[in-house]
């Protein structure tokens, strides 16, 4: 008889395998362990997510947003955590929970197949796309500096969103950006689920602390994958930070103004990838760590 392999990912395959009768059970935790963990994380990272959209915003150095934070003062530096940490609690919860419900319809005795995991993967993000837009689009009003005078809180966003026609509401109020939203979380999720648990088991065989493969295989994923769509990132914050009934440009009208207002040069769209890579190291870390950890 062969060793057995005792890694996090083929310990979850063989649970979901042998305990048929406790599959909806398994299935309700897994939306609740993606819902304690991205809390945690979110709220643990971000301080640095604000000075990263400053920066999308802006396009200045981390000095200035640093400085302009610093500026508005202390009280200022959470505002717009409240609807970042209600969206990601509903992001792990859907994305997880989602994600799981969805791999065990598309192969329901395993095993658990590259195409497999991105086609899951790939959903889950729609649906998260679909659920979460109005969360991310309210969080990008609150954190725009220039939105500070005119949209003090949560509440005056939603009146003025709910001011418009029913069309309205949808287009230029809540779901302003969503295509992009849509392309990015979409492939996101489906990069992020297809390679987090091969990564997690190459680790696990090398007799590493238990801990360690979970926080290293979200931190690698989330990096590559935050940095590939870092461009559709950047479009999302713009498109969605604007309010109003003036005229809305199409999405790739929008792209080509982001180009032409970065100097058309790559470098100015990733101004501020070192953050991005910091927060997305730390941010995936912990939720996948935490996850794993709970379950």
């Amino acid at each position: 008889m062969g060793e057995q392999n005792h890694s996090p990912g083929n310990e979850l395959q063989h649970w979901t395998q042998s305990e048929t009768p406790g599959k909806k059970i398994w299935h309700s935790q897994a939306y609740a362990l993606g819902a304690i963990s991205n809390f945690m994380s979110t709220f643990l990272t971000f301080p640095i997510y604000k000075v990263v959209f400053r920066q999308q915003i802006h396009a200045m150095a981390v000095s200035e947003a640093l400085r302009q934070l610093w500026h508005e003062g202390p009280q200022y530096f959470y505002r717009g955590i409240y609807p970042p940490l209600l969206s990601k609690t509903l992001q792990g919860t859907l994305l997880f929970g989602t994600y799981d419900s969805l791999l065990c319809s598309l192969s329901p005795d395993g095993p658990h197949s590259l195409g497999h995991r991105w086609a899951a993967g790939l959903m889950s993000g729609v649906v998260e796309a679909v659920a979460l837009s109005p969360f991310e689009r309210v969080q990008n009003v609150l954190q725009d500096g220039r939105m500070q005078a005119r949209f003090p809180t949560t509440f005056s966003i939603l009146k003025e969103f709910n001011s418009y026609g029913l069309w309205g509401r949808l287009s230029l109020g809540y779901y302003r950006g969503f295509w992009p939203v849509l392309l990015r979380n979409s492939l996101g999720s489906g990069l992020y689920f297809s390679f987090k648990d091969p990564i997690q088991d190459g680790l696990a065989k090398q007799g590493l602390p238990h801990w360690v493969p979970a926080l290293v295989s979200g931190s690698v994923n989330g990096t590559i994958t935050c940095l590939v769509l870092y461009p559709l990132i950047v479009l999302v914050a713009n498109m969605q930070s604007h309010i109003g009934w003036q005229s809305m440009p199409s999405l790739w009208a929008s792209a080509w103004d982001m180009w032409d207002t970065r100097g058309r040069k790559v470098f100015l769209i990733y101004r501020g990838g070192s953050l991005v890579i910091l927060r997305s190291s730390v941010t995936w870390g912990l939720t996948t760590a935490t996850h794993d950890f709970l379950q």
